[in-house]
């Protein structure tokens, strides 16, 4: 298949062929590009040093961003409380299913008295402690991390395989969570935070987050195939319509934008039409992009950011 030139003229596919930069100009392109303070990054060696200390999380204090946090509060929930093994789970002791244990365990006290009622409604004025401690909602941290390959998706695995919470352990001292999951072998830009209401929404299918992905593929991709892939596929969980796609040289690097969480449906989509996919890295997610971050590394979500995704409209 002969690719035409960028000369102004586009393909068949309705956009421009891009021309990719080699790995390794990418790499010092990078490497010597200073990160701005307000996105300050970990160094992955920390992983490797439990004794690194922990760098300071960021506050998200604005005046505009504390009116976000109130209004995502319904009113029925500001007047009845908040159920207390969800009040428990926010305070960063342990999950929801873990807070639901502790409680019928008799573990919880609700003003000096065992509460063994997951359902309890938590108020302004009530006192909630564990093992004589008074429990908080810890503050919300939101970490950006660009995901490598071998590093499971999830907070623990039974297995004992590399999380990408090994990645991300000295971020923070709050539980923070994966948003969504990418699979062992895909790379790319992954968000974990302890913001519950966030993440749901983000994960949600009404939200339609934008997800873009690059992939290398086992042979050059043919002009009709890229046609179908523009113009929907039908597969076995229904259709799935891409919302952009283009591919860099001769059609073995690809790149697509798409709405669809499905499980696997990057991979999905080209196996279906006979394609491997050898490499795929999540390029960006909800608006957020890896750029000044290197693979294995993360950063904090600057403040703005942080507004954007909480204003993003179901």
């Amino acid at each position: 298949m002969k690719s035409p030139k960028k000369t102004g003229k586009k393909n068949p596919f309705g956009k421009f062929i891009k021309e990719k930069p080699d790995r390794k100009t990418r790499r010092k392109k990078l490497q010597g590009k200073p990160t701005k303070k307000k996105t300050a990054q970990s160094n992955s060696s920390d992983s490797k040093n439990p004794d690194h200390q922990k760098i300071r999380t960021p506050n998200y204090n604005s005046q505009r961003l504390k009116k976000l946090e109130k209004r995502a509060i319904p009113k029925d929930t500001a007047e009845k409380g908040i159920r207390l093994n969800r009040f428990v789970a926010n305070s960063g002791i342990c999950s929801r299913r873990e807070a639901d244990e502790l409680i019928f365990t008799g573990k919880i006290q609700v003003n000096d008295k065992v509460c063994q009622k997951p359902s309890y409604r938590v108020q302004l004025k009530d006192e909630v402690k564990y093992q004589n401690k008074i429990l908080r909602r810890e503050k919300f941290v939101y970490v950006l991390l660009n995901k490598p390959k071998d590093h499971i998706t999830t907070t623990n695995d039974p297995q004992g395989r590399k999380t990408v919470m090994n990645l991300v352990r000295q971020a923070c001292d709050e539980r923070v969570f994966p948003v969504g999951r990418l699979d062992r072998n895909t790379t790319g830009v992954l968000l974990l935070t302890n913001d519950g209401d966030l993440a749901k929404k983000l994960a949600h299918p009404s939200s339609q987050v934008t997800k873009e992905y690059q992939a290398e593929l086992d042979k050059p991709i043919t002009e009709e195939d890229a046609e179908k892939i523009q113009a929907g596929l039908e597969l076995e969980d229904g259709l799935i319509q891409p919302d952009d796609f283009f591919f860099f040289g001769d059609g073995r690097i690809v790149g697509l934008k798409l709405h669809s969480g499905k499980n696997r449906i990057v991979r999905r989509i080209f196996e279906h039409l006979g394609y491997e996919v050898l490499k795929l890295d999540r390029t960006g997610f909800a608006g957020l992009t890896k750029k000044t971050v290197l693979r294995g590394k993360w950063r904090y979500l600057t403040e703005k950011e942080v507004i954007r995704l909480k204003y993003m409209k179901k």
